[in-house]
């Protein structure tokens, strides 16, 4: 299993320890990404578990052209930025274009691909391009053994600090289902593997022009997942996810973060000692 160097200290993969990658949905406000990123990663550091803040500088598939879309490029990773240095940790957001990659990999640490864009050829030759890691979102219409032809383009451009993601797979009108051999499956690319609760409990488009979801679904298929194998855990957080721009149905309570985090982390312990 490969090890993926973020930056700061954090790695993921290769038998370290388990990652935690999480923020709110979209960049908000300058004061609301600092005060999250600052607070999770007390968290975080409380319990042992290396952190990489993740927020979205322009949400590009919101279901109505009314919803909040974010900052925008240039104003969100100028916040980003900020985050690296005023908390300390490494920054992960998604990008939408290939210009968009480029610019992006001046200075985040992980570039991320969305799902619905995992197929996007010049995309994925762009993101490789950074020099960056890249978090390759599986799409919700994809087979897990399918992402290796995603790997397979990075890999053509020299990227080999690669993250498969697992976010749940359509199932029917908005509603998403896991299959956690996915999790087993994309590891035989040889590459580490995150999962991600709070998306795969996302309902798209299920609440009449934005997307629904039920985040107290999330923590229980995070358990599985860590009892199946994962070697990051992706969840979007918020302080007051009834007042969020984006996703607040599916995200989870910041006053929740530490119990659910505590559960996950004696269980991914319980199976790296049973695999000794």
């Amino acid at each position: 299993m490969r090890k993926v160097d973020i930056s700061k200290g954090v790695r993921v993969g290769g038998g370290s320890p388990l990652v935690l990658i999480g923020g709110p949905c979209v960049i908000e406000s300058r004061k609301k990404a600092l005060s999250l990123a600052l607070s999770i990663r007390g968290i975080a550091e409380k319990l042992g578990i290396p952190y990489v803040f993740k927020a979205s500088y322009d949400k590009a598939n919101r279901t109505s052209i009314s919803s909040f879309r974010g900052p925008g490029l240039e104003e969100g990773l100028d916040v980003l930025r900020e985050i690296q240095v005023e908390a300390g940790v490494p920054v992960l957001t998604d990008v939408h274009s290939p210009g968009e990659a480029l610019r992006a990999g001046e200075v985040v640490d992980i570039i991320q691909i969305p799902a619905f864009l995992c197929r996007q050829t010049d995309l994925l030759l762009a993101a490789a391009e950074t020099g960056r890691p890249v978090n390759i979102k599986k799409g919700q219409f994809l087979a897990p053994g399918d992402m290796a032809h995603a790997v397979g383009k990075l890999e053509n451009r020299g990227c080999q600090d690669i993250l498969l993601t697992e976010r749940g797979t359509t199932f029917g009108y908005h509603n998403l289902v896991v299959d956690m051999r996915s999790l087993v499956i994309m590891r035989e690319t040889g590459y580490p593997v995150v999962f991600d609760a709070t998306h795969s409990v996302q309902m798209p488009g299920g609440a009449r022009g934005a997307s629904g979801g039920d985040w107290t679904m999330a923590p229980h298929l995070a358990r599985a997942a860590a009892g199946v194998g994962i070697d990051a855990l992706f969840m979007e957080i918020h302080d007051c996810p009834e007042n969020a721009k984006s996703d607040g149905p599916n995200m989870v309570p910041l006053g929740e973060l530490e119990r659910i985090l505590k559960e996950i982390k004696a269980i991914d312990n319980a199976r790296r000692e049973v695999g000794k």
